[in-house]
């Protein structure tokens, strides 16, 4: 099994009953094209994606994006399931999980269905390390909300000392 194989579309059954689709890391933020006809370069990735080109040579030296297919001329080839996972691994980006961990969950992944522990651990790791930053924002969110409401009140009070 390879990493992008884990990030292809199933079909599941929500809360409600609805069927809908599955994705690891939510839609694409661009139109993409059809499976079979989804061969991008790594202009297009950088263009749909925002990443550079440096960036995407560097996850695949790390073992973040590897299998990238080639053309015959050695030009990358990326697919919808490379974008899907780039989608991924930028969601991980966002949650401030290290580089290293990153890259231990891809190769978890490729080692197959026997680990999926080891990456259930290590998600749910990142998870509670994103609860608790999430709870450090909001006490910090309270404190400026408590620091605006306190000069809103100042100004409203200097203000009407004026006008009398």
């Amino acid at each position: 099994m390879t990493v992008m194989e884990t990030t292809s579309t199933t079909s599941v059954e929500s809360a409600d009953g609805a069927a809908g689709t599955d994705r690891c890391a939510g839609p694409p933020l661009k139109p993409r094209r059809p499976d079979g006809q989804d061969r991008y370069t790594i202009s297009e990735v950088v263009d749909l994606t925002g990443l550079t080109a440096h960036t995407l040579r560097w996850y695949e030296r790390i073992g973040l994006m590897p299998h990238i297919d080639r053309s015959h001329t050695g030009q990358r080839r990326y697919r919808n399931r490379d974008l899907d996972w780039l989608d991924l691994v930028g969601k991980l980006r966002l949650t401030g999980m290290p580089v290293a961990d990153m890259v231990r969950y891809a190769e978890l992944v490729r080692e197959g269905d026997h680990t999926y522990t080891e990456r259930f651990d290590l998600l749910k790791s990142t998870r509670d390390d994103v609860l608790s930053r999430i709870a450090e924002l909001q006490d910090t969110l309270n404190v400026l909300d408590r620091k605006i409401n306190f000069y809103a009140d100042a100004g409203r009070a200097l203000a009407s000392e004026r006008a009398s």
